[in-house]
């Protein structure tokens, strides 16, 4: 009887690669964060962690050091990797592993570099490697996407835009997937030069926005808005967030909340919005590896406030709904006509495993990459 192979290849997409199978079909990438999030409210997933729902494991820097190499903290200096497994018809393990500095930006760079590595679930044998900033971006902005195509205004017109960044530019993509109706854009930055960047990149990508504005302050760009899209990141602490105040917000309103925020007590509490989380387990996890209050001293997205809010037995638990559940109709997505819906999004690393496993799939399927060779037989057993 013959011997099973114990050669092990790898695919290896560059970025230009995993353009070509795909990475930047929105639509396609939105289908798929919906399978998504409705196999993690049921729970057919794997995370890091003791309670397998840790976001990852990461590496930050002091502020001093007596070794002269180490780097020291900056706004978004850290190393992390983002361990999954991911059930359904994916049914494959991975890991996203990147390295983030904010200054990378005065060089020309992303402030995050990404690495994808999939893996066999069974013998953990890494059968795909490929460039992942693409695919962190899409996915990132494919889950309020998809939850925008089930919440958000079905005549929406308007688009608040806050924090004129790369990761705005994919949420455009996918607001004006989920509703092509959208024709006016408000656009507020920390710098009017980055906002003005921004009106040029929509004005030439993007024709179905007859009215683009730059919005001077936050509040500008939330007042009238039938979307926004806010993804401010930064220093950590509340006095570096963004504040968005519940009166501003338009009735029936879908707010996407990926990146740093601030919002009152008294709003949160009032049940006048909707509170949905991509999973509410990742911030219950995040609240367990961080001191209270997390929202301080972790990250600054609004799921984590609202976390905080739990643990100091202020808001039930109930108020938080999870998306997935929106999404397969086990959980109304609005309480009450016009209510507002605020959603945070986390980021999960069963997210990056699914689109870049879908990624795969079609590269195989078209022929594209480069195989790698890992060993014919393994040197030691």
């Amino acid at each position: 009887m013959a011997q099973p192979s114990t050669r092990i290849d790898m695919l290896y997409l560059s970025e230009p690669e995993v353009i070509e199978a795909g990475m930047k079909d929105m639509a396609r990438c939105m289908e798929v964060m919906e399978e998504v999030l409705i196999l993690v409210a049921k729970g057919d997933y794997r995370m890091a962690g003791s309670t397998w729902n840790s976001h990852g494991a990461q590496i930050s820097f002091p502020s001093s050091s007596p070794f002269p190499g180490m780097p020291l903290d900056a706004a978004d200096r850290r190393f992390m990797a983002m361990p999954a497994y991911l059930g359904g018809r994916f049914d494959t393990a991975g890991v996203k592993w990147y390295g983030s500095n904010i200054d990378n930006r005065e060089q020309g760079l992303p402030r995050s570099i990404h690495l994808i590595v999939l893996n066999d679930k069974e013998t953990g044998a890494p059968f795909a490697i490929m460039s992942g900033n693409l695919e962190s971006a899409y996915r990132t902005a494919a889950v309020p996407g998809a939850a925008a195509k089930k919440l958000a205004p079905v005549d929406a017109k308007t688009l608040g835009i806050i924090g004129p960044g790369a990761m705005n530019k994919s949420a455009l993509h996918a607001m004006t997937t989920a509703r092509p109706t959208l024709d006016t854009i408000k656009i507020n930055g920390r710098r009017r030069s980055t906002s003005e960047a921004f009106a040029a990149y929509v004005a030439e990508h993007y024709p179905q926005f007859t009215t683009i504005e730059i919005a001077d302050t936050v509040e500008a760009a939330v007042r009238d808005s039938d979307i926004v899209s806010e993804a401010v990141t930064g220093l950590v602490g509340s006095e570096n967030y963004p504040y968005i105040n519940g009166d501003w917000i338009k009735p029936g309103a879908f707010l996407s909340l990926p990146a740093n925020l601030r919002m009152d007590e008294e709003y949160t509490l009032s049940g006048k919005a909707r509170l949905v989380a991509d999973a509410k387990k990742i911030y219950e996890a995040w609240a367990e590896e961080y001191p209270a209050p997390s929202h301080e001293t972790a990250f600054g997205m609004i799921g984590l406030y609202w976390q905080d809010l739990i643990g100091l037995g202020k808001l039930d638990p109930s108020r938080v709904v999870n998306i997935g559940d929106v999404l397969d109709g086990t959980e109304p997505g609005r309480e009450f006509d016009e209510q507002p819906v605020l959603f945070s999004v986390g980021g999960m690393g069963v997210e990056d495993v699914a689109w870049a496993k879908t990624i795969y799939e079609n590269a195989v399927e078209k022929g594209i990459g480069t195989k790698l060779n890992l060993w014919d037989a393994p040197d030691l057993v």
